[in-house]
């Protein structure tokens, strides 16, 4: 299992702005809250998750089995 960028580089830059803007918060979902705070709760679950494979929200990262 590996946590990597996406290998978008404009992809990266664009979520990377975003969330500066949001001062670190997932720039894809709405509200500052806890769970949405980059790495998002929702991402790590699906790290947690041996079966996933892919992207998270906002295709910052990408997990790998």
């Amino acid at each position: 299992m590996a946590v990597k960028l996406n290998e978008d580089k404009t992809v990266v830059e664009r979520i990377k702005k975003g969330l500066k803007e949001k001062d670190g918060f997932c720039p894809c979902k709405l509200g500052k809250l806890p769970e949405n705070k980059c790495m998002c709760e929702e991402f790590k679950a699906q790290i947690a998750d041996p079966n996933f494979e892919g992207y998270c929200h906002c295709m910052l990262y990408y997990k790998s089995k």
